[in-house]
């Protein structure tokens, strides 16, 4: 158990992109790879999507087989939960008692999902997505159920509703907002994914509360909302978000603000510790604030760039934030960062009732803030290169599919 090891908790993507990164840069030390799951580590976005509806086979939600930790001397410690970090003694302790010690300690803790706080949430029948054994429950019940309630109209809960209609069965989406995706899209954007589902039979309903998940012999039968409505489903998806897991750096006394917080080269206020992805909130130099983002491409990049810099390379995480989703016909990519009312307007190039469009948010001061391409492809680097250029746009030029989207940025 070597005193020099560099140290990874979280054998996710995050994780092991960190580990094959260290490598790959020459690092030759001990490199200790611990995660709380049984699973070699995984991406998550096939398990709501491809994995999900049995389009894709097990083997590829997986970052590396298990020979690549043994070929790259990558001490893999799956199933072990680390439970402190003693940050004077550089070491931290585990579940079963043992301590590992640290040179650098890099935090790739990610999230959990929110759990939903009504009588019956925790009947049989009531599923959360987010690990891969979650994906196989629901995948199972998915094959037998002939209705699933799905409360939440985020990503995940839209992608399993796509999944539950491909599988022929009756779904209906409970959202208390007015629109899907309304903090993370605006209700112009949001409109089209109400749509989408709509036009392939979802039963949406927003604007609704839930008072409890109803259940018989300790089983789920559907939804009570709080205006007395019943929704019968013979399983129930919850998919109202997810909490960064902060407990450790919490209780190790580092800051702490909706997620680790970090600067740009992505180290905490202890020299020796680092965090990236989900848990993460790090200072991002081209917005000039601490965001935390939640998605696939922040898990895939931001840890290799934790890794080098717990080599003491030069690093400024300054990606622009990048996410994707596939649901029924409708491909999509967004770039760029907005929060919840945080734009003037959008403007669209395209044919929104067809769902071949580009979407941009634009502020007060006419910059594009992000963009979002559906169904329209290899435009989503001219899109980045709007948003990284933070220049004044002609609406009307970015509205026109003549104008080079290259030459706006």
């Amino acid at each position: 158990m070597r005193e020099d090891a560099y140290v990874i908790v979280g054998a996710s993507l995050a994780g092991a992109k960190a580990a094959e990164t260290l490598r790959a840069e020459g690092f030759d030390g001990s490199v200790v790879l611990i995660g709380a799951e049984a699973e070699l580590p995984y991406e998550r976005p096939p398990l709501s999507k491809d994995y999900l509806q049995g389009k894709s086979p097990r083997e590829k939600v997986y970052v590396h087989p298990q020979w690549w930790y043994t070929e790259h001397n990558v001490e893999l410690r799956l199933g072990a939960t680390v439970t402190e970090i003693d940050r004077a003694a550089h070491r931290v302790t585990l579940a079963d008692g043992s301590a590992q010690p640290y040179a650098k300690l890099l935090l790739a803790t990610g999230s959990a999902p929110r759990r939903l706080p009504v009588p019956g949430a925790e009947l049989d029948g009531v599923g959360y997505l987010r690990t891969v054994a979650d994906s196989d429950r629901i995948k199972i019940a998915l094959e037998s159920a002939s209705s699933v309630a799905i409360i939440g109209a985020g990503w995940i809960g839209l992608e399993t509703a796509a999944a539950g209609r491909a599988a022929g069965t009756e779904v209906t989406v409970l959202e208390a907002a007015e629109l899907p995706l309304l903090r993370v899209l605006g209700p112009e954007v949001a409109q089209v994914f109400a749509d989408l589902h709509r036009d392939h039979g979802v039963d949406l309903r927003f604007g609704i509360g839930v008072a409890e998940i109803t259940g018989t012999a300790g089983r789920a039968t559907g939804v009570r909302l709080t205006d007395g409505t019943q929704v019968d489903a013979d399983l129930v998806i919850v998919g109202v978000g997810v909490t960064p897991n902060t407990q450790l750096a919490d209780a190790a006394g580092l800051q702490v603000a909706d997620g680790i917080v970090v600067g740009a080269d992505l180290r905490t206020g202890d020299p020796d510790i680092y965090a990236a992805g989900d848990v993460a909130s790090a200072l991002h130099p081209l917005l000039g604030k601490h965001i935390r983002v939640e998605h696939w491409a922040n898990a895939l990049n931001q840890p290799q760039a934790a890794a080098r810099s717990m080599l003491s390379q030069p690093v400024s995480y300054e990606r622009v934030p990048y996410f994707f989703t596939d649901q029924y016909d409708l491909g999509m990519e967004y770039a760029g960062y907005v929060e919840p009312g945080g734009y003037a307007e959008v403007v669209f190039r395209g044919d929104t009732a067809a769902r071949e469009f580009i979407a941009f948010w634009i502020d007060s001061g006419g910059r594009v803030l992000a963009g979002m391409n559906v169904n329209i492809w290899d435009v989503n680097d001219a899109i980045q290169a709007l948003v990284r250029s933070a220049k004044p746009v002609d609406p009307d030029a970015v509205r026109d599919p003549s104008v080079d989207l290259a030459a706006l940025a």
